[in-house]
């Protein structure tokens, strides 16, 4: 019974032993392991450098990217493309940089051929290089030039568009781009199924030609809400300096907008009856301010002639209401009048305005409108 206790602190001894031995072991291959990363850092990192087909490896204790491609001699442009950014901070002690270099790419997009500088290697990168707005649906073509001579550049891009329509489906209307070639297969492509109650503007077989409209309806009641202008109101304020032909917009006005949901009624694929469910303004229209002449035109004899009839007309009283059909200075009919300047009533007008109407009114009909008061003036100033 001793050996066997004796057997076993021996055993125990050895175990801890061991362990002792395995953690000053660890201990040392991680203080070696920090010692090599900072004879590392102190001996510089390690840039591979990848540029048109061409591997150069360099050591240095640059900051940057950029700092790292000075130190190896290499130039760039701002048109060309480097990975990482030039800017990008170096922290680690082995880098991998690719140089896309900025070359001429001929882009075709129908009868538009330009050529562009870029170092974008996708159809999206050049095309956006070349501001030219890529669709989805649109097929594009990355391959030699045509005519290096004439093009200066080995590289083209060609853009086969989409044929662009208007897609509204159930009552929400969308700008949509497809190649296939009739209705039918652009709805199989897009995955837009018709439901039994559902009608199709068109026929399926109809061809998709550009800008045309495709509806699709549910027969029955349903709701679509739309964006509509609001016109925006116009004040008139009046310059006595300026001719009554005169007119300036001092501040133009501008169109609000309001979010509108109509209740339309489908019958047979057709609209039979739609009302405002709701209607909320999103932005407010801006009145237009205008500045209108108000100095009169005439003078000498015809002004004499006009101060005639204006007193036997309404006692010289631009503002002469008594009579609810015959108004202002002149006594103007409202049909007569016709809304001049925006002035439903005769007698709001200013003296300028009711003198000028009054004026024109004679150049076209003679004193014949005031058969009374105009009929002993001489009609000699036509």
């Amino acid at each position: 019974m001793n050996s066997l206790h004796r057997f076993m602190q021996s055993r125990g001894y050895i175990i801890t032993l061991f362990a002792v031995l395995l953690l000053l072991s660890t201990m040392i291959v991680i203080a070696q392991v920090g010692a090599s990363t900072k004879d590392d850092a102190k001996n510089g990192r390690l840039i591979t450098i990848h540029d048109r087909g061409d591997e150069k490896v360099i050591l240095t204790h640059a900051q940057t990217v950029r700092d790292a491609l000075t130190d190896a001699g290499v130039q760039v442009t701002a048109e060309d493309q480097v990975e990482p950014q030039l800017d990008n901070s170096l922290v680690a002690t082995d880098y991998t940089v690719n140089i896309y270099r900025a070359r001429p790419v001929i882009v075709v997009d129908g009868m538009v051929r330009q050529k562009v500088m870029t170092a974008a290697q996708t159809p999206e990168g050049i095309s956006k290089a070349a501001g030219v707005t890529l669709h989805h649906e649109d097929k594009t073509t990355l391959d030699a030039s045509d005519d290096i001579v004439s093009d200066g550049a080995s590289i083209m891009l060609t853009i086969d568009r989409a044929t662009e329509f208007t897609l509204n489906l159930y009552g929400t209307e969308t700008t949509a781009y497809s190649h296939e070639k009739t209705v039918g297969a652009m709805l199989e492509k897009k995955g837009i199924k018709l439901g039994s109650n559902d009608s199709l503007s068109v026929p399926a077989s109809t061809p998709l030609t550009a800008n045309m409209a495709v509806e699709i309806w549910r027969n029955g009641v349903q709701t679509t809400t739309v964006e509509e202008d609001i016109a925006f109101t116009t004040r008139q304020t009046q310059d006595a300096d300026q001719p009554t032909s005169y007119k300036k917009v001092q501040t133009a006005g501008v169109k609000g907008k309001k979010t509108v949901t109509y209740e339309i009624t489908m019958q047979n694929g057709k609209e039979v009856s739609r009302k405002v469910i709701q209607s909320v303004t999103t932005v407010e229209p801006q009145e237009q301010v205008e500045i209108v002449g108000a100095k009169p035109s005439f003078s000498g004899d015809f002004a004499a002639a006009l101060a005639k009839l204006r007193a036997c007309e309404s006692g010289g009283n631009y503002a002469n209401k008594k009579n609810p059909n015959y108004r202002g200075a002149y006594q103007f009919g409202y049909t007569t009048w016709g809304n001049k300047y925006g002035i439903y009533d005769p007698a709001d007008a200013s003296p300028a305005q009711q003198d000028q109407a009054a004026r024109e009114l004679y150049v076209r009909r003679g004193w014949q409108p005031w058969p009374n008061c105009g009929a002993n003036l001489p009609d000699t100033y036509r």
